[in-house]
């Protein structure tokens, strides 16, 4: 296997692809975030083989994004869920980043599956470049710089 580029290795998007990059690992994580943390749940929301799916959670855990949580339901034997670590909890701006995205170049004459809102009010909201002063910042304004480490 060839090791990867010195401009891949530097790279936070190549890196962060090696843990988000397979099929089905943004969907875990979104049904996740939604609250279906079991097993069973996920495998019967997403449709993936059980094989698959237990390589993607034990991938996830393994590199941080999930943990394993033991829960038993009224004497029942123990089970695990699966719960998002900090990690996971920051991919919510990349899932609704690639919401955005799918609803405004992959229309359909379905209605979206979810919306993102501000919690209290119900205001929808969208994912933007905020500067450190909290303002949005058009993407026509945005520049992409080589760091100073080069």
């Amino acid at each position: 296997m060839k090791s990867p580029t010195l401009v891949n290795q530097r790279c936070s998007i190549a890196r962060s692809l090696v843990v988000l990059g397979e099929k089905w690992t943004l969907l875990v994580v979104r049904d996740v975030r939604l609250g279906h943390t079991r097993f069973s749940d996920i495998r019967s929301r997403l449709g993936v083989a059980p094989d698959v799916l237990a390589d993607r959670l034990g991938k996830l855990v393994d590199l941080g994004v999930l943990e394993r949580r033991t829960y038993r339901e009224g004497g029942a034997r123990e089970r695990e869920e699966y719960v998002l670590t900090p990690a996971g909890e920051d991919l919510a701006p990349v899932l609704a980043g690639l919401h955005q995205w799918g609803t405004r170049h992959l229309p359909t004459d379905l209605s979206p599956a979810s919306r993102y809102v501000e919690a209290a009010t119900g205001r929808p909201l969208h994912v933007a470049f905020v500067d450190d002063d909290g303002r949005s910042v058009d993407i026509a304004a945005v520049a992409v710089l080589p760091s100073e480490a080069g």
